[in-house]
């Protein structure tokens, strides 16, 4: 086949194909196509129990804080352009927020840095009212019109009352999001640390109150040693106890996010929290132009390689003996 008088084969289309597809490629064309967006303030328990270190790989080598921290950053690798993303912190009984939701693309620098700045010498107060900082975390994302991601261990300090959980006073599902548990299931001390922030041992029994003394005393209270109505309703304090040791707790945080109508996700089992927080919250629909010149630009690589490949086989026109007879010198010129 010929094209104004010029032998047209294989390699010919080939590399006007190649030539042709790079043009493509670097003119670009662009594709508009929906996207689903999130928009979301997380708020990160900084309190005592979270410098135990019994996260990351190998178990252990990691504190539940830079756990969370972790999780956070590749949330922020995960998620489409054009989500948003606030960050907050808890301690004693209210979370406090640090910025208002960023879009994470163009805002990923300073998301990171904010992130691995988060720590535990931030907390105003030792105790760790759990469920009334996760009831101020959703007022925060409430008034931001976001989703929540509440990070924590779940562990009460002091330990929940005999009355249970304090009632949740706002609307059932109204703010959406997740509740991530972060730490291991084992119980392990929970590290102290000096004024200077080494570490100077780990917390005993009598470091931490063993159970909540505060309001009303429990039903039988008066059957306790040490129990008098005035000075000592609750009894005398205990001896021992479990409160020192600390593990995820699957349990109270599960029932939190039933009250609240958030989704309990357990770091140490998901790894990542981006899929749940995608399939939880109430997404945000933008239209996202992409650049496809991808797709011209491998066609031409793809035809190069195939010229490439034609020129190692030869001219499938010539036969064995005439390659043979290009390959030898012409004895002519001898």
């Amino acid at each position: 086949m010929t094209a104004f008088g010029i032998p047209w084969d294989r390699r010919m289309f080939l590399l006007i194909a190649g030539l042709a597809l790079t043009l493509a490629a670097l003119v670009g064309f662009q594709v508009v196509r929906n996207q689903n967006v999130v928009d979301a303030v997380a708020i990160v328990d900084i309190t005592g129990s979270m410098n135990t270190r019994d996260t990351g790989s190998p178990p252990g080598s990691a504190s539940r804080l830079q756990a969370a921290r972790n999780a956070l950053v590749d949330l922020v690798q995960s998620v489409p352009c054009q989500s948003r993303l606030g960050l907050g912190v808890f301690t004693e009984r209210i979370s406090f927020l640090l910025f208002n939701p960023v879009e994470i693309c163009n805002n990923y620098d300073g998301l990171e840095d904010a992130l691995s700045e988060l720590d535990w010498r931030m907390a105003w107060q030792g105790d760790s009212y759990i469920a009334k900082g996760l009831y101020s975390a959703i007022d925060i994302a409430a008034s931001l019109k976001a989703d929540l991601i509440f990070l924590t261990d779940g562990q009460e300090a002091p330990p929940l009352p005999f009355t249970g959980t304090p009632p949740f006073e706002g609307k059932l599902g109204d703010v959406k999001g997740l509740i991530v548990g972060v730490g291991g299931t084992e119980k392990v001390p929970i590290p102290k640390f000096d004024d200077e922030g080494r570490q100077s041992g780990v917390y005993g029994p009598s470091d931490v109150p063993q159970d909540n003394r505060i309001g009303a005393a429990p039903p039988g209270a008066e059957t306790r040693e040490g129990y008098n109505p005035r000075n000592a309703p609750f009894g005398a304090p205990p001896e021992s106890g479990e409160e020192h040791l600390s593990s995820v707790k699957t349990a109270h945080l599960t029932d939190l996010a039933d009250k609240t109508g958030l989704t309990y996700v357990e770091l140490q089992k998901s790894g990542s929290i981006a899929n749940a927080l995608m399939a939880s919250a109430k997404k945000r629909v933008v239209p996202t132009s992409m650049n496809m010149a991808y797709i011209p630009a491998s066609l031409a690589l793809l035809s190069l390689i195939l010229l490439y490949a034609l020129s190692l086989v030869g001219d499938p026109r010539l036969t064995n003996r005439a390659r043979l007879a290009r390959l030898l010198p012409s004895k002519s010129g001898a």
